[in-house]
């Protein structure tokens, strides 16, 4: 068992963040989560969860979310709860994804500018050189983002945006959301069987040349 520390920001997409949370406490592993306070806005707006302003009522709101059972093992923690345990290179955690991760925490966190858990979490990755995800969700990107994603990417944070494949044909949003999961998981070395993996070019139904069983 291992813990992670996922981080929700104010980037749309937090379909993204529900699934990434339920297959990494379905896989076995615990998790200490956190939403900053535009996280809280969108996750209010896009899932209907009531987190409060900064995260004070996610614990709470935790077993109407995702199950009584499986919040056993969710900690989760106030974005300004700087004295919480992801907070220390001393708390041990086999990494650290900010999921969806909006472009102003990118920028914070490229600067090593910690104004809440969620940034300082990530900064805390960096200087342990643990593993740090980030899934940004935005479009287009301006010269700004690009070079705040490179930069990262160099200090050897992985950049993994929420572009989902579409040559496994989904048949629902719930496929798109798994593809871009599946992936993450695949970066922290957590086993699963989220999405379908590729395996080669072959025939389905009779159709061939069609792709399948792809991530």
């Amino acid at each position: 068992m291992t813990r992670f520390f996922l981080g929700i920001t104010g980037a749309s997409g937090h379909a993204y963040a529900d699934a990434l949370l339920r297959a990494l406490v379905a896989a076995g592993h615990e998790v200490d989560v956190s939403v900053t306070e535009s996280g809280c806005k969108v996750l209010r707006h896009e899932l209907g969860i009531d987190a409060g302003t900064r995260g004070e009522k996610l614990g709470a709101a935790l077993p109407g979310w995702i199950g009584a059972d499986a919040a056993k093992s969710v900690r989760a923690h106030p974005c300004d709860a700087v004295e919480a345990p992801p907070s220390s290179g001393t708390a041990l955690v086999g990494g650290a994804i900010l999921c969806p991760c909006s472009m102003g925490t990118l920028a914070r966190v490229s600067a090593g500018f910690s104004s809440n858990l969620v940034e300082r979490a990530a900064d805390v990755a960096l200087k342990e050189g643990r593993q740090l995800v980030l899934v940004p969700r935005e479009t287009p990107l301006s010269e700004i983002h690009l070079e705040n994603l490179l930069r990262l990417a160099r200090l050897g944070a992985v950049v993994l945006p929420a572009m989902p494949g579409f040559y496994h044909h989904p048949e629902s949003v719930d496929d798109l959301v798994r593809h871009v999961v599946g992936k993450i998981l695949d970066r922290l070395g957590v086993k699963n069987s989220v999405g379908a993996r590729w395996e080669g070019l072959g025939s389905i139904e009779g159709d061939p040349g069609v792709e399948r069983g792809a991530r």
